[in-house]
């Protein structure tokens, strides 16, 4: 079989560059509108991209002056959104630090049925004292206190999502029988941190459980996901970084006893493109120019964590910077932009103008050509499985991705031309669905019987017959 790209939408309201906000085109309310999100939905779609994302977290990013804040809760906006849709998968951060297994478990499983099996978990341990506060901590838990707690946490979600058998349902009128107790398992969980009695009262979904996602690229956060994900988040900047990266997570998932090939490695780009290459570095530096100096000096001093007013604007980082070990939120992101700075010799200035599309990800300015160039070198050399395609400007930067790259990337024979038969999320991932924990190997049917796919949504009456 022919290895084809995996492609996901990142979709951050105005876009991820912190300054596209103040351009004319941009709708400074995006981030609490539906039409928009339903129309980043459509055109990822038409582009026919595996998936989207949508981050999130359980408290106010940023400070109002800098960039669009707060955000719509990702598994009701994903609801809507499976509604407008017929083939994307829909993927929503939610924290294993401040959730609790059995309701976040109901929701995701609800999210899968309604979407016909299109729901994916980017499962996150949530670093910051900002979120702590706000669930009644004094400060963020330690790195690897959040790990055992996530790692526990998806145990429980994984027996939840099994409670309950694919054939536990018998509607038989005839005699009057619903359902079949003895096909319910009630997991009757009790650990370090979670004690969880009764099965879901979700039935078992078209996919048996989401796609499994992570995004941490620390020593705690690789472990974690060779056990466990099926997609991975990077961020790299060099396709050097990408390869060590890939290769390590596919050695230590093989190391877990899992097939390297069921988890995918989704490294992040920011395409800033351009019909010409000059066309392109301008429209990178409209963006630089509505950057604001001091908010990047501010996130930058805090991740950092160094004092207000440690920083030059117009010098290096300064010496003497805590290592990795010492930071207990974000370890790989700290490590990535300080050897970022490091090893290009940037100045604070110009560091914060390249964080400021992407965060420590990959911002690439170029033709549509190059953008695919790009793409395929990495994609084709063992850096990555696909992209997590991070417009720096929404809708605009979207659409042009879809209508000038995507083409090209089809004509290569690296993404398909069209979805074709109905398919849940981890089907399009080459993802196997997962056999129920509590059935034997041997009388558990491969694949499982899945429910019907959910009805169409409103405005899209033909969606079961358009396939």
């Amino acid at each position: 079989m022919t290895r084809r790209l995996h492609l996901n939408a990142f979709l951050m309201n105005t876009g991820h560059h912190e300054a596209s906000w103040r351009l004319p085109e941009s709708d400074p309310y995006a981030h609490v509108s539906l039409a928009h999100y339903v129309h980043l939905a459509r055109t990822a779609e038409r582009g026919t991209f595996d998936s989207l994302f949508l981050a999130d977290g359980p408290q106010l990013w940023s400070n109002l002056a800098q960039r669009p804040a707060g955000a719509l809760e990702p598994l009701t906006l994903l609801t809507a959104l499976a509604t407008a849709t017929e083939h994307i998968g829909l993927i929503a951060t939610a924290s294993t630090s401040y959730n609790s297994p059995y309701n976040l478990a109901r929701k995701f499983a609800s999210l899968d049925v309604i979407s016909g099996g299109r729901a994916g978990w980017n499962i996150v341990t949530t670093a910051g004292a900002e979120a702590a506060r706000n669930f009644g901590l004094d400060a963020e838990p330690a790195h690897a206190e959040r790990y055992a707690r996530a790692a526990e946490f998806v145990d429980v979600a994984l027996k939840l999502w099994d409670s309950w058998e694919d054939d536990a349902i018998l509607a038989d009128k005839a005699a009057g029988v619903w359902g079949d107790d003895a096909r319910i398992h009630p997991p009757r969980h009790r650990g370090t941190y979670f004690s969880v009695e009764g099965a879901l009262n979700v039935p078992r979904t078209p996919q048996g459980y989401p796609l499994l996602v992570q995004a941490g690229s620390s020593a705690d956060g690789k472990a974690f996901a060779a056990r466990y994900a099926e997609a991975v988040f990077t961020a790299q900047q060099t396709i050097e970084d990408a390869r060590s990266f890939y290769a390590d997570l596919k050695a230590r998932t093989g190391r877990a006893g899992r097939d390297p090939e069921h988890i995918k490695v989704l490294p992040g780009i920011v395409p800033v493109i351009g019909s010409t290459e000059a066309e392109a570095r301008a429209a990178e530096q409209v963006l630089e120019d509505h950057i604001v100096h001091a908010h990047g000096v501010r996130r930058l001093e805090d991740l950092l964590r160094l004092e207000p007013g440690s920083l030059d604007l117009d010098g290096p980082l300064p010496d003497g910077l805590p290592p990795e070990s010492a930071i207990e939120g974000a370890k790989s992101r700290y490590t990535l932009i300080v050897e970022l700075a490091r090893r290009e010799s940037l100045t604070v200035r110009q560091l914060i103008g390249r964080l400021g599309g992407g965060r420590g990800h990959l911002t690439f300015t170029g033709t549509p050509e190059q953008v695919a160039d790009q793409i395929e070198s990495w994609f084709t050399r063992g850096a990555a499985d696909g992209f997590n395609i991070m417009p720096p400007v929404l809708p605009s930067g979207l659409e042009t991705f879809v209508d000038h790259v995507v083409p090209i990337l089809r004509e290569r024979g690296l993404l398909r031309t069209g979805y074709g038969p109905r398919q849940t999320l981890r089907e399009r991932y080459g993802l196997p669905r997962p056999r129920n924990q509590y059935v034997p190997q041997s009388t558990d049917p491969d694949p499982a019987p899945a429910p019907a796919p959910a009805p169409a949504g409103p405005g899209d009456s033909a969606a079961l017959t358009r396939i």
